[in-house]
């Protein structure tokens, strides 16, 4: 179990927060200085590392601003460390990587923090940052003793949907354990050390394979070599399952679904476990997309509402004129609201979930009753428990 780490001291705090806006404004430079000093002084951790460290800068980055906001709140600090230890192990992290770690953020902070650095500033970061490595590590090993780092996998099939995507099956070397609506993290031959997050778009099946529904967006190079590259015999490798919009969150109300694009993988994988269970609840759910045909996947979701009764499905096409429904998945949610005491599910696009999520907290449903995954990195960005008052969206 993970230990919860003797907390900092309300000085310790104020020292940390004050050199914090020291830096802030160097932010990029002192990341890019950091990552040049660590691979100088310890060449071996370069292979956890991805070729392309643009995005890997940001998420330090970030990264350290989420553990810095949450130092004097334990159980959350704890509970995000955490997830970072167990997610740090699809990478190869070992407890021996952390102090090297330590070492050079406190170098690269000094460094940039300038006339605002001194000794007790430094023992309060070097404190932060080993309570921070001592839950990561306790996590780590926790999770070692329940499941592998990582699940090799073969892709066995891909199939193109048009409008650049793809049905990606693949099977996993290991079982792999999951819910319905959780995602994955997945590394491919062609970008490696680089991970995606993509959501199956089934409940678990007992031959163990996973669909995942990829779209091939611009400038995107891991889903671009999926779509067009991928072929069968191909070798990915999956991080664990995460994600937390799952039917158990459901309680007893009935379901409000909202899938835009390639978010309608986890919304389906929760209709069909719905119908596998023998739900009496009713389900509304609205599919969005720009155009008639960019509308993937509504046909199986019609022929799946004339199979069970509870089941209504509505599209909404935002930049065609067309028979039927006209305008933004928010906007139809707004005409067939107000959706206050459904459970809602909402995956899609960042921009169409942000304000989906909007329109429904001011039709007045509760916060807690809305679930969508992290708009962002997820090990960064996924919701900490309890919601913080008036958070609607939790990211950085």
């Amino acid at each position: 179990m993970t230990p919860i780490p003797a907390p900092l001291t309300d000085r310790e705090i104020a020292l940390i927060r004050t050199s914090l806006t020291v830096v802030a404004p160097q932010a990029t430079e002192m990341t890019v200085y950091f990552y040049a000093i660590l691979f100088a002084r310890y060449p071996e951790v370069r292979g956890l590392f991805p070729e392309n460290m643009d995005v890997q800068r940001d998420r330090l980055l970030r990264g350290l601003l989420r553990i810095i906001d949450l130092v004097d709140d334990v159980d959350n600090l704890v509970q995000f460390c955490s997830r970072l230890g167990r997610d740090h192990r699809k990478f190869g992290a070992l407890d021996a990587h952390y102090p090297a770690v330590g070492e050079c953020l406190v170098a690269s902070l000094a460094r940039y923090a300038g006339t605002a650095w001194n000794s007790e500033v430094a023992a309060a970061w070097t404190h932060a940052y080993t309570v921070a490595a001592q839950v990561m590590t306790a996590a780590a090993a926790d999770d070692t003793r329940l499941r592998p780092a990582s699940w090799e996998a073969q892709i066995i099939r891909n199939e193109y949907r048009g409008h650049g995507i793809a049905e990606i099956t693949v099977k996993p070397d290991l079982p792999y354990r999951y819910v319905a609506g959780q995602y994955v993290s997945m590394e491919t031959p062609w970008y490696p050390r680089t991970w995606r997050h993509y959501s199956p778009a089934h409940p678990p099946r007992a031959d163990n394979t996973l669909t995942f529904h990829v779209r091939a967006v611009h400038q995107g190079q891991v889903s671009n070599a999926l779509v067009q590259q991928a072929a069968p015999g191909h070798r990915v490798r999956l991080g664990p399952p995460l994600g937390e919009m799952t039917l158990a969150a459901a309680g007893d109300r009935d379901l409000l679904m909202v899938a835009g694009g390639t978010g309608l993988a986890p919304i389906r994988a929760l209709l069909e476990e719905a119908g596998a269970s023998g739900m009496d609840r009713y389900v509304d759910l609205f599919v969005g997309a720009r155009t008639a045909e960019e509308l993937y996947g509504l046909d199986d979701m019609l022929r799946l509402s004339q199979r069970h009764h509870w089941l209504t499905v509505r599209a909404a096409v935002s930049h065609e004129n067309i028979p039927g429904r006209q305008g933004t998945l928010p906007q139809v949610l707004r005409e067939f609201g107000p959706w206050y005491r459904h459970e809602a599910f909402v995956c899609g696009p960042p921009d169409m979930v942000t304000t989906a999520v909007h329109t429904l907290l001011h039709q007045g449903a509760p916060r807690a009753h809305i679930h969508h995954d992290p708009l962002d990195t997820p090990v960064l960005t996924a919701p900490l428990t309890p919601h913080q008052t008036g958070q609607e969206i939790d990211q950085l």
